[in-house]
């Protein structure tokens, strides 16, 4: 790394605490800021007491809770701005749009991992910007998304939207499974292949999106709407909450409705857009 630099990570939740952590073993010097003080110091680094002391460092990395937070810490004092703070694509363009106006170097990033992963190449980093600053390679393998500082914000909040999509849909079979006392040991093993068969089918499912075409031979929307009626019908007799797939059941209702009914399940994409 040559020269020893110095960077200050303000917040110390339990993901700042680990990107502090990870900064130090690759041999940074660290400074830490927190607006609270019953957050521990991460070993090795050192707290200081206002964001403008942290600010000294060569580059300053933000995990905030919100941008609403960090916005009014935000200062043309910084040198380099590593904004790791979650939030939509609007707001990492706003913030990249202040970095600009006050001359502040700026590297927008979002962090598809757990706070355990970081410092492993299991952390990825999906950063925009026109190059990898060197801090990112501490906190695992970064991701370079484009220029658009909206970028990474947008596929983090994309990604993260299967994921609770997903785990709702498992709680959700979990909970109705549970009602004849199968339980989830028994179950899980057959949701995973159940998955991996699905992941599968994504690529020709987003094909059919880009082109539009949703003739299909295999799976009409029809049978799926019957489909999510029966399942909406099953939880409710079960005695569980419908609203999960009521709502499923609702958005694929509107695309037949919209003439999509002989078309494939990609077709839903046109009510959703």
């Amino acid at each position: 790394m040559g020269i020893k630099k110095t960077v200050s990570v303000l917040g110390l939740g339990r993901m700042g605490s680990a990107l502090a952590r990870a900064l130090g073993e690759k041999g940074y010097e660290v400074l830490v800021w927190n607006r609270s003080a019953d957050k521990a110091t991460p070993p090795g680094a050192r707290r200081v007491g206002t964001p403008e002391e942290a600010f000294e460092a060569d580059v300053v990395v933000t995990c905030l809770t919100s941008y609403e937070v960090q916005r009014p810490l935000l200062s043309k004092n910084i040198k380099v701005l590593v904004n790791l703070t979650s939030g939509t694509p609007e707001e990492a363009r706003e913030t990249a749009k202040w970095a600009e106006d006050n001359g502040v170097e700026y590297v927008d990033g979002v962090i598809m991992a757990v706070p355990q992963q970081i410092g492993t190449p299991g952390a990825r980093i999906f950063f925009s910007g026109n190059g990898n600053h060197h801090v990112l390679d501490a906190f695992g393998e970064p991701v370079h998304v484009g220029e658009d500082a909206g970028l990474p914000a947008l596929y983090d909040l994309a990604l993260l939207g299967i994921m609770w999509a997903t785990f709702g849909g498992y709680l959700q079979a979990v909970a109705l499974m549970g009602t004849e006392g199968i339980t989830p040991e028994k179950f899980t093993p057959m949701v995973a292949a159940w998955l991996t068969e699905l992941g599968t089918m994504l690529p020709a499912l987003g094909e059919e999106t880009r082109h539009r075409d949703y003739e299909t031979d295999v799976s009409a929307l029809d049978i799926n709407v019957s489909g999510l009626r029966m399942l909406m019908e099953a939880n409710a007799q079960q005695g569980l909450d419908t609203a999960l797939p009521r709502a499923l059941h609702d958005l694929y209702e509107r695309a037949q409705l919209k003439g999509h009914g002989t078309h494939s399940i990609a077709s839903v994409i046109e009510v959703i857009r």
